[in-house]
């Protein structure tokens, strides 16, 4: 590694598995004094850095967690991947879905802003997806609305503060190794009496013929938050084998 993130201070939700953990273990190598975080604080053991409970759906808990970060770049990672069309939709579930994957990077944005504009600067990452403004698949919908939402975010975020030094940029990525896929895997596979077959329609979706692993995106949330990417910002880095580009 090449210390591309020395001096820098970021502080990363959802750190606990996946692309979360992967992120948190790249910014430690290359320098950054990383804050890992997790609604579940026992998926952040064997991390060599400062780890702490932050639930991003609660207000005083983001304050909490920014306040002690004090970060320069925060990478927003937590999320989930509900299934079903928009007939299948609960307000209960829309209003999760919402809550986690849209509110949640609302109330870390506005928490940590102002420290980065009184610093000078920062550089916030927000997890969104392929799916969503990008590309539709099937029975995403409140997912695909939820991830278009933070492409709107970014973008907002991003001109919004631009003369302030801060910049603001989306990852979307196609499939990507995890824990919570390898979950959707099983649960298709149950629908399709066939873990293969599951497994198969997930990867066929993929023009590369794999899906990605969570380095891969992390490498990417890297770059983002390192001073390489200086003149990049209110843009949606697609990130997906070619899926979007079929």
């Amino acid at each position: 590694m090449t210390d591309r993130l020395k001096g820098k201070r970021a502080l990363i939700t959802a750190a606990g598995q996946g692309i979360g953990r992967a992120t948190a273990e790249m910014y430690i190598a290359e320098g950054a004094k990383v804050f890992a975080t997790d609604v579940n604080g026992d998926l952040l053991a064997g991390l060599s850095c400062e780890t702490f409970v932050l639930d991003a759906r609660d207000d005083a808990s983001v304050a909490e967690g920014v306040a002690r970060a004090e970060p320069d770049v925060l990478f927003n990672c937590a999320g989930f991947v509900h299934h079903g069309t928009i007939l299948d939709a609960t307000d209960d579930e829309w209003d999760m879905g919402f809550d986690l994957n849209v509110r949640s990077m609302y109330r870390t944005i506005r928490a940590a802003l102002p420290g980065m504009v009184e610093r000078g600067g920062g550089s916030i990452i927000n997890m969104s997806s392929a799916l969503g403004s990008v590309i539709g698949a099937p029975n995403r919908f409140i997912y695909g609305a939820t991830k278009a939402a933070v492409i709107g975010i970014t973008k907002s975020v991003a001109v919004d503060y631009i003369k302030q030094g801060i910049r603001c940029n989306a990852i979307c990525p196609g499939t990507v190794e995890s824990p919570s896929w390898h979950d959707r895997v099983r649960a298709l596979g149950e629908q399709l009496g066939s873990q293969e077959e599951a497994m198969a329609q997930f990867v066929a979706r993929q023009p590369m013929g794999r899906v990605a692993q969570a380095t891969e995106i992390a490498a990417l949330a890297t770059y983002l938050a390192s001073d390489e990417s200086a003149f990049t910002t209110g843009h949606p880095h697609i990130i997906d084998g070619g899926w979007s580009g079929q």
